[in-house]
C-alpha cells in the first residue's frame, strides 16, 4: 500500500522496503529507469563538497543532501526524504494559480509549526537552506527548475531534486530558454524570509549569507574545476568538453575581488526575485500536472484544510454576509462576517472570510465541476483603491448574490460550495456564537509618522588600499515611512568633506518602496593619499527620491576617517539621524 509511482516523464517508482531493524521505519526509495543517475550522483557530490567547505568555515547552511546510486545504465535508486513536500503541492493548495501568490509557503510552514518558537526555527532553517540552494544551483548551472523538483521539509529545510540538466544546459521552448532566471528565488520564498510582503532586516541576513557562501566557494574554484575535469571522459553528455568547465569558471568569477563578487551576486538575487518567467514556468507545470493527476482526493481549502462531511458537520441551510470589518493584520484590508445557519433551527455560527478566500473556493469548485454548473464569480479588479470601504460594501452585495446562486445550484454543487463558505477553518479571527468583535487597529496601523522624522541604521564596509578609499554600502534598516504612511524610495549619497566644489559626490541606485533596502554597491574614491584621508570626513545621506519634487532626507551620518583604523576593513552599522558624527 505504501508503494506508488510519480507522474514525471520517466514514471519513477516509489518503493517502500521493510527495515531489518524492528524499531525502525520503512525505508523509502525512488527507483528510476531512463535517467542517467551518474549525473545526479556527481551533482550531489559537488553539493556535498560545498557543504563541507561551508561547515569548515563555520557556516552551517542546513543543507539536505540525500543519497543517490546508479545501479546500471540509465537506472538507479534515490533516497526519499521524509516529511517533505514539493512546492507544487504546497502552492496548489491555494488554487492552480498558487504559484503567483506570496503566502502558500509561509502558510504551510505555519500549519506544520503552530507554536511561535517552532515557526521561527523553521524560518531560520529556510533562510539558511534557501541561500545554500541559490549558490549551489547557480555555480553548477542546474536547470529544468520547476516547482515539482524543489522540496520543502516541515522543519523549513528547502532542497532540490532531479539533476537531469546541469552546467547551463537548459531546456528550450523553440529559441527561448525555459530557465530564464539565474536561479530559483521567488516572491513566496522572500515572503517567508521577510515575515510579510515588505523587505525586512532578515532579508539583509539572507543576502549576506548568499554572498558569504558564494565567496567561500570561489576560493576553491580550482578544486571544483579539477574534480569536474576528471569526469570529462566518463560519457556524461552534459560534461563532455572544456566549454562545460568554462561554465563553472565563469559562474565563480575567480578574477573578481570578494567585494565585486558580493555586488555581482546581490544583482543576481534581485534579478531572480524580479523574474516573472519562473512563476510562469511553475504555473505551466501546475496545468501540465493537473491532467496527469490520478488521485481521487478532493482539493482542500487553505483556510479550512479539514475535510467536512454531511455526517460529521451537518447540512448548511443558509449562508449570508452580514457586514464587512476593517483589518490590519496580516495586511490592511477587509474581512466579511458570515452568518452560517444549519438544519438544526438553533444552530447559528459566525465565521470570517476574505474576498480572496471566496475566490479560492470558486477556483477549487472549478476543478470539481464544469463551469456551466457554477455561478459567475465577482471580478476582483476595480478602478481606484481596491481596499476602500465602498468597494468592500459593493463586494459584499456581489458575494451574497454569488452565494445565493451557489445554494440554488445543482445539489452536488450546493453541498460542496456552502460547506466551503461556512465551515470553520483558519480564517482571520475565531468563529463564535455571536458576531465576533475584531480587535481595534494598532496606532501604527492608522497613523503615519510625520514628515521630517529621521532614523534607521546603515551597514557599511570601509577599507583603504593603494590610495583608494572603498565604501561598500550594504544594507539599511528601520527607515521612517513618509508622511502619508507610504514606504520611501531610498538611495544613498556620499561626500568627502571638505568639498566646496562638490566633486566627491557618489550615489547608489534607488531602491523602490522599502524601509529596509539592500544595495551591496561599492563607492570608490581614487587618488587620496593617507595623510589627506585623515583630514576628511565621510558625509553619508539617505534620501527618498521624489520625482519632480525635492528629495526627502531620511537620515544622515558623518564619519571622521581619522577615527577609523583603515589598515584593515571596518564593517558595521552606523546610526542615521540629523547632522552629527556617527559611531559603529
Amino acid at each position: 500500500q505504501d508503494c506508488s509511482y510519480f507522474n514525471s516523464n520517466a514514471v519513477p517508482l516509489k518503493l517502500s522496503f521493510q527495515n531489518v531493524d524492528p524499531l525502525g521505519e520503512n525505508i523509502r526509495v525512488i527507483f528510476k529507469c531512463g535517467d542517467d543517475l551518474r549525473q545526479d550522483m556527481l551533482t550531489l557530490q559537488m553539493i556535498r563538497i560545498m557543504n563541507k567547505i561551508w561547515v569548515q568555515e563555520g557556516l552551517d547552511m542546513r543543507m539536505v543532501i540525500f543519497r543517490c546510486f546508479s545501479t546500471g545504465r540509465g537506472r538507479g535508486m534515490v533516497e526519499m526524504i521524509p516529511n517533505a513536500e514539493t512546492l507544487r503541492k504546497i502552492q496548489v493548495e491555494h488554487g492552480v494559480t498558487g504559484s503567483f501568490k506570496d503566502r502558500p509557503l509561509a502558510d504551510w510552514l505555519q500549519k506544520h509549526n503552530p507554536e511561535e518558537d517552532e515557526y521561527e526555527k523553521a524560518v531560520e532553517n529556510f533562510i539558511y537552506s534557501c541561500a545554500g540552494c541559490c549558490v549551489a544551483t547557480y555555480v553548477l548551472g542546474i536547470c529544468d527548475r520547476h516547482n515539482d523538483n524543489i522540496m520543502l521539509k516541515t522543519t523549513g529545510h528547502m532542497f532540490h531534486i532531479d539533476f537531469g540538466r546541469f552546467l547551463g544546459h537548459a531546456q528550450m521552448f523553440g529559441n527561448i530558454k525555459r530557465d530564464r532566471a539565474p536561479f530559483v528565488f521567488t516572491s513566496d520564498m522572500a515572503y517567508v524570509i521577510n515575515g510579510g510582503d515588505k523587505p525586512s532586516s532578515r532579508f539583509h541576513d539572507f543576502v549576506d549569507l548568499c554572498c558569504q557562501a558564494y565567496n567561500l566557494i570561489r576560493k576553491h574554484t580550482h578544486l571544483f574545476l579539477n574534480l569536474l575535469g576528471l569526469m570529462l571522459s566518463c560519457g556524461i553528455p552534459e560534461l563532455s568538453d572544456l566549454e562545460d568547465l568554462k561554465y563553472v569558471y565563469d559562474a565563480l568569477r575567480p578574477q573578481d575581488s570578494d567585494a565585486d563578487a558580493t555586488t555581482y551576486f546581490t544583482r543576481l538575487i534581485e534579478s531572480s526575485l524580479g523574474s516573472v518567467a519562473t512563476k510562469l514556468n511553475f504555473f505551466i507545470h501546475n496545468l501540465a500536472q493537473m491532467k496527469f493527476t490520478g488521485s481521487d482526493a478532493r482539493p482542500t481549502l487553505s483556510f479550512a484544510p479539514r475535510t467536512h462531511t454531511l455526517k460529521t458537520s451537518g447540512r448548511i441551510r443558509d449562508v449570508f454576509l452580514c457586514r464587512h470589518e476593517r483589518v490590519f493584520n496580516p495586511s490592511k484590508g477587509y474581512t466579511y462576517v458570515v452568518k452560517v445557519q444549519r438544519d438544526n433551527p438553533g444552530e447559528v455560527t459566525f465565521v470570517q472570510r476574505t474576498f480572496e478566500e471566496f475566490q479560492e473556493l470558486h477556483n477549487k469548485l472549478r476543478l470539481l465541476f464544469p463551469s456551466s454548473l457554477l455561478p459567475s464569480f465577482p471580478s476582483r479588479f476595480v478602478i481606484g483603491r481596491s481596499r476602500g470601504e465602498a468597494v468592500a460594501e459593493r463586494r459584499k452585495e456581489e458575494l451574497n448574490g454569488y452565494i445565493w446562486h451557489l445554494i440554488h445550484a445543482a445539489p452536488e454543487v450546493a453541498e460542496v460550495g456552502t460547506r466551503g463558505c461556512g465551515e470553520v477553518g483558519t480564517a482571520p479571527g475565531p468563529p463564535a456564537r455571536g458576531v465576533p468583535p475584531l480587535p481595534p487597529p494598532s496606532p501604527d496601523a492608522t497613523w503615519a509618522r510625520s514628515l521630517g522624522k529621521v532614523g534607521g541604521e546603515v551597514k557599511l564596509s570601509i577599507s583603504y588600499k593603494n590610495n583608494k578609499l572603498f565604501i561598500m554600502v550594504m544594507h539599511i534598516r528601520g527607515l521612517p515611512p513618509l508622511q502619508a504612511g507610504n514606504d520611501p524610495d531610498p538611495y544613498v549619497k556620499t561626500y568627502l568633506l571638505p568639498d566646496p566644489q562638490k566633486t566627491t559626490k557618489r550615489k547608489t541606485k534607488v531602491a523602490r518602496k522599502t524601509c529596509n533596502p539592500t544595495y551591496n554597491e561599492m563607492l570608490v574614491y581614487d587618488g587620496i593619499p593617507r595623510g589627506d584621508l585623515e583630514q576628511r570626513e565621510l558625509r553619508l545621506s539617505v534620501l527618498s527620491e521624489e520625482g519632480f519634487w525635492e528629495n526627502i532626507l531620511l537620515g544622515e551620518v558623518g564619519i571622521r576617517l581619522r577615527d577609523l583604523d583603515l589598515a584593515q576593513e571596518k564593517m558595521g552599522w552606523f546610526a542615521l539621524g540629523s547632522r552629527g558624527h556617527g559611531t559603529l
